[in-house]
């Protein structure tokens, strides 16, 4: 048997056509739908990036209004929901809140198995909706806190800190927390949006699709860089500490979080802007500590190692710990933002669907002749391995 070409993670291998996203990582561009990222994080909102994503145009007034107004009404829980909620433990994970709550709205949606393009632009419109109250309230309930319901007269963002904080944040916040969300919104098909897609390509359910997306998620490799990035700048501590860090770092070969990236080859176009709303947010709250080690951070790592560049997660976690978002909750605020990404792609996945299978090239013995059991060689059980 002839042996295929192995492109390990597969990398570089297009699974097909996509009208959704593209990345162009040695011009350092990200583009939703023929708009460059610049122009929609200067001039949208995110419900109008959702619109964008899901139907393909920017929406004019009426129907932006139209189109929030809807969404809002989802944000509620079944009480069902608010249940199992309460009944996590508050040692969870809050990925692992998460993914659980959207396994059981599946339970709570009566057109769950139903794959209908507007069933399932209305299972998008739900989970996207009521991601940020699965998230907050877990998190105010693992503190012993009440729960806030959410206020359906908000933005998307500004209802996601009202209900995580318990009180209306300023128009600043909202802004970095709005732009936040449309910068993390969608990034062609990484690891997250690949596995739901493989979901969706055997005609499972949406909820199944997103619940696999968060399950990639949740990995170290994909969405935890945002946690270990404020961690390390956590552990930092101060402007003038960064530069022993970095150097001891890069001495005993261990990763600066933040920098570098599987598509781009020079900047991320994102961190641009996560930077400039950290600076806004900073000053605003005239605590300018996070901003001026993440800068400096930045500094020695470009003068240490010439190329590599902030990604996305480096400005983001300053952010959003400025925010008051809890460093745990870094990644699944990540899911609440990719929602619309995702569920772009498994609506997209539906319209021209093909069963999403590849191959492997065996590399295990061959020709092996059959012994019976009582004549087969005694060897190590792998099964009891460490058992005493």
């Amino acid at each position: 048997m002839a042996k295929k070409e192995i492109h390990k993670g597969l990398r570089g291998v297009s699974i097909g056509n996509s009208k959704i996203c593209s990345i162009d990582g040695d011009e350092g561009t990200l583009v939703y739908r023929g708009y460059d990222i610049s122009e929609l994080a200067e001039n949208v909102s995110y419900e109008e990036t959702v619109y964008l994503l899901w139907f393909g145009e920017l929406p004019d007034r009426n129907q932006l209004e139209a189109f929030s107004a809807k969404m809002a009404q989802h944000r509620d829980l079944d009480e069902m929901v608010w249940g199992v909620l309460e009944a996590l433990p508050a040692n969870l994970h809050p990925m692992e809140a998460l993914r659980t709550g959207v396994s059981v709205l599946s339970c709570v949606d009566p057109e769950s198995e139903d794959h209908g393009w507007e069933e399932n632009v209305t299972k998008a419109m739900r989970l996207t909706a009521k991601l940020p109250t699965i998230i907050a309230n877990y998190h105010r309930l693992r503190e012993g806190r009440q729960a806030v319901r959410p206020d359906l007269s908000m933005s998307h963002a500004e209802n996601f800190l009202y209900m995580l904080n318990g009180e209306r944040p300023s128009e600043t916040a909202e802004k970095s927390m709005d732009v936040c969300l449309v910068l993390m919104a969608e990034h062609e098909v990484n690891a997250s949006t690949f596995s739901a897609r493989v979901t969706a390509s055997t005609l499972s359910d949406v909820y199944s699709a997103i619940t696999t997306a968060i399950g990639t998620l949740k990995g170290p490799l994909h969405g935890g860089a945002n946690q270990r990035a404020m961690e390390m700048m956590i552990e930092i501590g101060e402007p003038d500490q960064v530069e022993a860090y970095v150097d001891a770092a890069l001495a005993a070969k261990k990763r600066i979080m933040g920098f570098g990236h599987a598509l781009y080859t020079m900047a991320d176009p994102r961190s641009y802007y996560l930077h400039n709303m950290l600076r806004d947010l900073s000053e605003a709250a005239n605590d300018v500590r996070w901003l001026r080690i993440a800068e400096r951070i930045a500094e020695v790592v470009e003068a240490r190692v010439p190329g590599l560049y902030p990604n996305v997660d480096f400005f983001a976690a300053p952010l959003m710990y400025m925010l008051g978002i809890p460093i745990d909750t870094f990644t699944p605020l990540f899911a609440m933002s990719r929602i619309a990404g995702w569920t772009a792609h498994v609506m997209e996945q539906y319209e021209n669907n093909y069963l999403l299978r590849p191959v492997a090239n065996y590399a295990g013995p061959m020709d092996r002749k059959f012994i019976p059991i009582e004549a087969r060689e005694t060897s190590p059980n792998p099964f009891l391995k460490g058992a005493s």
